[in-house]
Formats: C-alpha cells, sequence, structure tokens
C-alpha cells in the first residue's frame, strides 16, 4: 500500500506519526510512504533524513490521498476533502468527538481510533494513551519546577538548610505515578491520591505517601475498581469526602499536579477555588485535565496564569513540548497497531474479530460503527 505521512495542521500539533525508524520498517513490508514536505520539522525530523529512510516527500494533497493515512490528531477542515473514499485513517481521533467522527465517516473511509484500544496485555505496545501520558506527567513536573521560585530538593549549605519541595499529585494512573517518580528524583516529599486501591502499592513503591479516602459501601468499592482499566465516575458522597481529605493536604503543598480523567467525560474537579485560595503564596499547580475541563476550575486551556498567589498552568499538549520522543514513541504504536490489519504480504487485511480492532474501528463505509459520547 501507499502510506502517507501528512503534517499536523492543529494548532500547537507538533509531533508527527512517523519517523525514519517506522518508515524503513514499512518500506522493509513491501510499503511506499509519502511523507508531506516539513511534516516533521517541528519534531526535529527534517525532510532529509525522511528522504534517507525511503520515503518520498510530496504535498498534503499526495500524503492525505493515500490508501493508509497515519495522523497524530483526526483530519479536520480541508485535510477532510483530500481524503479518499475506501481508504483508511488511523491516529487519536477522539472517539467520543461525535461531530468529528461523523464528518470523517462522510468521507468513506475507514477510521480507526488508537485511544479506543483495550486495556489488556496484548495492547500495550500500541497504547498510545500510555505511550504520551508517560512523557505528560514527566514534563509536568519540568514545568513545575521552572515556575516554582524554589528548589525541589533539600539542600544543606552554609547559609541555613533549604526544605524539600511538598509534592501532591491527583490521580495515580501513567502520568500520575510518572510524575510521581520524577519529583522524587528531583528530591521532593511527594503524596499521591487515586480512587483505585490497587494504586496505593504502586504510589508507595514509587517512594510517595499514599493520601488515603476509604470506601464507606460496597457500591463505592465496585465502582472504584474501574472498568477495562479506565476510572469511572465515583459516587458524590466518596467526592466530597475526597474533596475534603485531598483539600487539607493542598494546602500544605509547594506543587499540586493533576491528572485525573474519565473518559468521554468532562474531568472531575478535584481542587476547588477555596482550596488554590488557602495555598500558600508561590505554589504551584499542574492541570493535565484542562483540555477535559480541568481538575480545577481556575485552569485556563493552553494559558499560564496566577490566581490568588497561586500559578495555574494549563497547557493541553505537554506530550508535544517534547516532540521528538513523543513521536518516536507515537509512530511504533501505530507500527504495532498496522500489523493486526496488514498480512505478511503488506496488504490490507482488517481482522474485524479482533478485539483490538473492533474496539478502535469508529467509521466505515460512509457509517460510524461506534457511538461512545
Amino acid at each position: 500500500m501507499q502510506i502517507g505521512i501528512p503534517r499536523e495542521s492543529r494548532e500547537g500539533e507538533t509531533r508527527v506519526a512517523a519517523t525514519p525508524e517506522t518508515i524503513k520498517k514499512y518500506i522493509a513490508g513491501k510499503h511506499t510512504v509519502v511523507v508531506e514536505r516539513g511534516a516533521g520539522l517541528a519534531a526535529r525530523y527534517p525532510d532529509e533524513v525522511y528522504a534517507a529512510a525511503g520515503a518520498t516527500m510530496g504535498s498534503a494533497q499526495d500524503a492525505l490521498g493515500s490508501e493508509l493515512v497515519l495522523k497524530v490528531r483526526a483530519p479536520e477542515g480541508d485535510e477532510l476533502a483530500h481524503l479518499k473514499p475506501g481508504a483508511v485513517v488511523v491516529g487519536m481521533l477522539d472517539p467520543y468527538d461525535e461531530v468529528g467522527i461523523e464528518a470523517l465517516a462522510h468521507t468513506g473511509v475507514t477510521g480507526f481510533a488508537l485511544e479506543a484500544a483495550p486495556r489488556i496485555t496484548r495492547a500495550q505496545s500500541l497504547d498510545v494513551l500510555s505511550s504520551q501520558a508517560n512523557l505528560a506527567g514527566y514534563k509536568a513536573v519540568l514545568l513545575a519546577a521552572h515556575y516554582y521560585g524554589r528548589l525541589f530538593p533539600m539542600m544543606m549549605t552554609a547559609a541555613g538548610t533549604v526544605k524539600a519541595a511538598r509534592v501532591v499529585v491527583l490521580g495515580a494512573g501513567v502520568a500520575g505515578l510518572q510524575a510521581i517518580a520524577t519529583a522524587r528524583r528531583l528530591g521532593a516529599v511527594v503524596e499521591a491520591s487515586d480512587v483505585r486501591p490497587a494504586a496505593r502499592e504502586q504510589v508507595e513503591s514509587l517512594g510517595a505517601k499514599f493520601i488515603d479516602v476509604p470506601f464507606e459501601t460496597d457500591e463505592e468499592r465496585a465502582i472504584a475498581e474501574g472498568t477495562g482499566g479506565y476510572a469511572r465516575a465515583m459516587p458524590p458522597a466518596w467526592m466530597a469526602r475526597q474533596a475534603e481529605r485531598v483539600a487539607e493536604r493542598c494546602k500544605q503543598a509547594d506543587i499540586v499536579i493533576t491528572t485525573a480523567l474519565i473518559p468521554g467525560r468532562p474531568a472531575p474537579t478535584l481542587l476547588t477555588e477555596e482550596t488554590v485560595q488557602a495555598m500558600k503564596p508561590g505554589s504551584v499547580v499542574v492541570d493535565l485535565a484542562v483540555e477535559r475541563g480541568g481538575n480545577c476550575p481556575l485552569s485556563e486551556r493552553d494559558r499560564v496564569v496566577e490566581k490568588h498567589g497561586v500559578t495555574l498552568i494549563g497547557l493541553t499538549n505537554l506530550p508535544g513540548l517534547v516532540a521528538t520522543d513523543a513521536s518516536a514513541l507515537y509512530a511504533r504504536n501505530l507500527l504495532d497497531f498496522l500489523k493486526l490489519i496488514t498480512n505478511a504480504d503488506g496488504a490490507l487485511a482488517i481482522q474485524r474479530e479482533d478485539e483490538i480492532v473492533a474496539a478502535c474501528l469508529l467509521c466505515e463505509g460512509g457509517n460510524v460503527t461506534q457511538k461512545r459520547g
């Protein structure tokens, strides 16, 4: 097949869906690859390295008009007009964006959203949420360190002792665990909270203290276990108890990193304005859920603001700030997914009975195959 790698058109998106490493493997698999000129520049992959890997450099129309189109973000606007009916589009297509999926289906392509892959062992190598969230958690701590006006580690000097920063991480998924590990490596004292009881062991294994919110009913415990590796919305009574316990810890923290997301729903509020007001002047909040409304109502999308003496970082694409590595990991995720929809000769062979393929398939033949909103 001809595989197309267009340049991402969404504002602020610096990642690219293929690297020279994965392009060599596509070509070895008997495919031809067309890369839009400039597609990898923001991720520090110049056109020359793609050409050296065997790709043909072309226009946006050339890449988008391929039989198989690999994207980071869902095609939108003028991109949709260049897609060919019957082509396959693979990327982070946002399966909960009903309008976007309808528009994509209208083009007649077959669309696969990798965010919808089930959290099973066999899907780990193509888990784009994990690969990108891992980088987001790391970058969140570095951003916090940049905006925090003091040091992370305790330092004993001739002029006196500098106390270690106190960090609270809300949500101990992939991003949260990486944030914990990175903050600990920088010398901070770290506490973390999560709805899932299993998270305690992971948090404590990284040297952080778990902020425990006891369950009062079997229903609360059952919901907290989650479904398929994803968090579920907790009952209001538990959320109220968590908010009270978390507020106490955040008021004493220097840095708070929030990572809580529920697929297809607005991000839960974990850090209220009242709590922010009670935090120490100079404290920092990094809200990784801002793209879904934010875990803090004071966060502003794609802005760094100061309110009540606290710096709030609401950048939506933290993996894009380390675009070279983010692209490399994402490109490998795509490469592994394509093994499920092509045969040994490189021809398209969609195994619709495969649970990973079935979960990721969003549209085909002009129809939306799954509605998730």
